[in-house]
């Protein structure tokens, strides 16, 4: 679905709001606008898919985007500061211009949802691309069944998109499940892992289920997902971790016979079980 004329040429984008997500400044959202009205028009996405985000003269990073097709006129990013590429994108100031490849990848399968109930499984600053499937469906509310969404973090402070998830929690049509790892002072939600949180919530097997996290919370949230009699062509999984170039030619991002930047980066179970490596 990349409708941009050359996949190496980057669409010009300009920051337009920056929410630093935690204290400790290392989780950084970037909302930002075309510069160019015929790029706007050209560009279309779905929930799940991702962008090279790049910094003219520094280098790019794939993220996935964490705006839905129903939010016109913006891209939504979240980036955590883990290298050089990332260390750059912390020092952007609002106004300034970077440079976006894309849209690229498959995307989850929401035609394939609609009618249907839905679980939706992250942790960490990979809740990304839920995010974007979230609004996506609630804007779309009719099209959809139940929304069940489960959602990890190391701490409190380590969620993101937090007013969001108030909102969210406070509707009748989505039943939110927050977890952290170990008991903290003032947290009156859930604790544990993931895994052991969805053991314990057990969601309806019946449901389509859509996990992106971790490598480690993917690897070890799945059996427990078959454990509760989910089907494996049920499950959808994004592998979004393993990006790299995003069109395929530098191989890093290899699992079996699959490259995740053009076959993926969202997979079914059915797809992946055969392929050992692919967490």
């Amino acid at each position: 679905m990349c409708n941009c004329e050359n996949t190496y040429i980057p669409i010009l984008m300009k920051v337009e709001k920056i929410l630093i997500d935690n204290p400790d400044r290392s989780l950084r959202t970037y909302d930002l606008s075309f510069v160019n009205e015929e790029d706007r028009k050209k560009f279309t996405y779905m929930p799940g898919q991702f962008c090279e985000f790049s910094i003219l003269g520094k280098g790019e990073s794939p993220f996935g985007i964490a705006s839905s097709p129903t939010e016109e006129g913006i891209l939504k990013f979240t980036v955590s500061r883990t290298g050089s590429v990332t260390n750059e994108i912390h020092y952007l100031q609002e106004g300034d211009i970077v440079g976006i490849r894309g849209p690229m990848g498959n995307w989850y399968p929401l035609e394939k949802l609609k009618g249907q109930d839905v679980v939706i499984i992250g942790g960490g600053f990979a809740f990304t691309t839920l995010r974007s499937m979230i609004v996506y469906m609630l804007e779309n509310r009719d099209d959809y069944g139940k929304i069940t969404v489960i959602y990890g973090a190391r701490n409190p402070d380590l969620f993101i998109y937090k007013d969001e998830l108030k909102e969210w929690d406070k509707r009748d049509d989505v039943i939110l499940h927050l977890t952290v790892d170990k008991p903290i002072k003032g947290w009156n939600k859930l604790c544990g892992f993931v895994p052991t949180i969805t053991k314990d919530v057990k969601p309806d097997p019946t449901s389509w289920c859509i996990v992106c996290g971790p490598p480690i919370m993917i690897k070890f949230t799945l059996p427990v997902l078959l454990e509760i009699g989910f089907a494996h062509d049920k499950i959808y999984t994004s592998l979004e971790r393993r990006m790299k170039c995003g069109i395929g030619k530098c191989g890093r991002c290899g699992i079996g016979s699959k490259y995740v930047c053009i076959d993926g980066p969202v997979f079914s179970y059915e797809e992946l079980k055969n392929i050992p490596d692919a967490f």
